[in-house]
């Protein structure tokens, strides 16, 4: 990471200020120009890459790619209200829409098949061992990411009833061994207890007797055994897929125009059925405070625990635009509860500007737990408490952040003009910076983690929600654009530049 510089505000407006046209120029693209999002829309659709409308969320397509380049289809429709953009879109959510897992006949790891869409990115996972006579005997579990090329081997151990078991992910370079153990629960052998006291182990692997009545000492069969994620249905996914969706259902709903066509009022109508079914999924998760939760045994590596700010306002921001379209309370309800409790993080710097962690401050990852506290089956201790995981928002993440502050204010659901204008600052203050004259950013919303790598400062476009209490945000994010000759590579450079093309005609 190369060592973080120091600039003043001044000396950087003044060199941003210089760069965008000749940049801008040597690239050959106006960022701010529809005709430049329209060839990157098309560049993306041609070539294949993740977050194509067909695609399936197994590996986060649809979560992380095709949820940007609707949310695009939407912001180049506010900035030009130009009804092709809702065309595109109609096109793309349609077939996103299709791969619910309802409608593809899959499961979730629960064997439910539901009306939103599981991944096995962020999973984790496991295999079930059998004994002789091919009955379930031993879960061996993995919460280290890539599980899918983990496996486990079952050796012979140094005598009768003993067993040798080795959970190596080769990707990752990490082997955990665990030497002559016991399915005898009254041995100190037992394979569960054993696991356990070992973590947590290179591979962070965990074990589940799957006897209805553990007892004796049954042994697995020998043999390698390749470990498999399970499927899971994320909120934030969940979030980012449905808030164009939401947002297309506002747009029409308020508009007497677009709401007199029958398509739009009937795609209206399906999207918004769409939105509240795949939310409704998340509501064991959701904790009346203001927050969501993973509820403990689900695989992930972090179940027990607070979801990250960042995946439980996503849907905040589903939850704002149906509140506009509908005026439902739920919807309401739900907003301003995420809103408070985000809110309660926000710290405010020397700057005037905002900064706030990942993890929610009162959440029990943040403050690390023990093995002895019983928090999570997948992760059973986390740091060292009262420290565990407490490092700042980046700015890839803060971008959902603060989207969801930008809209719950805009519907009147939470935040002031006061609060827009820190979270612009929270770039023009605490990220924005140069390196050898170039645009870029720094790491966290705090100004720390040294500069970005370039799939963190490619995000910086989507902070223009927020851009309008802060001329310098929209200045410094397009030269990072035009510095960097940006072409289009992804879901979420589509929407950058949309997003460009969008504050560049409120300028």
């Amino acid at each position: 990471m190369l060592t973080r510089r120091q600039f003043g505000l001044g000396a950087l407006s003044l060199g941003v200020l210089a760069l965008p046209g000749t940049a801008r120029a040597a690239a050959g693209y106006d960022y701010t120009a529809r005709e430049t999002f329209d060839l990157f829309d098309k560049v993306f659709r041609e070539s294949g890459a993740l977050g194509q409308p067909t695609d399936t969320n197994e590996a986060g397509g649809l979560g992380w790619g095709a949820s940007y380049v609707m949310a695009a289809y939407i912001r180049m429709y506010e900035a030009y209200r130009d009804t092709s953009y809702l065309d595109r879109l109609i096109d793309y959510a349609d077939h996103v829409l299709g791969n619910r897992d309802s409608e593809r006949g899959v499961t979730d790891y629960r064997g439910l098949s539901l009306p939103a869409w599981s991944s096995l990115v962020y999973s984790a996972g496991g295999v079930s061992l059998l004994d002789a006579s091919g009955h379930p005997l031993l879960e061996v579990r993995s919460a280290l990411t890539n599980v899918n090329d983990a496996v486990a081997t079952v050796r012979a151990g140094t005598s009768e009833g003993r067993f040798t078991l080795e959970v190596s992910n080769p990707v990752k370079s990490k082997v955990s061994t665990f030497a002559d153990l016991t399915m005898d629960p009254e041995s100190p052998g037992y394979a569960v207890k054993r696991i356990l006291d070992a973590y947590p182990s290179a591979t962070m692997a965990t074990a589940k007797d799957l006897r209805p009545s553990p007892a004796g000492a049954a042994m697995p069969a020998l043999g390698t055994f390749k470990l498999a994620a399970a499927p899971v249905i994320f909120s934030v996914h969940t979030g980012m897929i449905t808030y164009p969706l939401a947002s297309f259902v506002r747009i029409v709903r308020r508009d007497p125009r677009l709401r007199a066509t029958a398509r739009y009022r009937a795609k209206a109508a399906e999207y918004l059925e769409a939105c509240r079914a795949a939310a409704a999924v998340h509501d064991p998760e959701w904790v009346a405070d203001g927050y969501y939760i993973w509820p403990k045994g689900m695989p992930v590596p972090y179940d027990g625990v607070e979801q990250p700010i960042n995946q439980s306002v996503s849907l905040g921001q589903t939850y704002a635009e149906l509140a506009a379209a509908t005026g439902e309370s739920l919807f309401r309800d739900r907003t301003r509860r995420l809103a408070a409790t985000f809110a309660r993080d926000l710290k405010i710097n020397d700057k005037d500007a905002y900064y706030w962690p990942y993890w929610p401050s009162f959440g029990k990852l943040y403050s690390g737990y023990t093995k002895a506290d019983g928090v999570s089956e997948w992760t059973p201790s986390y740091g060292s408490p009262p420290k565990g995981a407490q490092q700042m928002e980046d700015l890839s993440h803060g971008g959902i952040d603060v989207e969801f502050a930008a809209v719950a204010h805009r519907w009147g659901l939470g935040f002031s003009g006061g609060d827009m204008a820190r979270f612009a600052r929270s770039y023009t203050k605490n990220m924005a910076t140069t390196d050898s004259g170039v645009a870029t950013t720094f790491l966290r919303v705090d100004g720390s983690g040294g500069l970005a790598p370039a799939g963190q400062y490619l995000q910086a476009p989507r902070f223009m929600p927020v851009a309008r209490w802060d001329e310098a945000l929209f200045t410094h994010a397009l030269a990072v654009y035009a510095d960097h000759a940006v072409e289009s590579q992804y879901g979420s450079t589509l929407l950058s530049v949309a997003y460009l093309n969008w504050q560049g005609r409120r300028s």
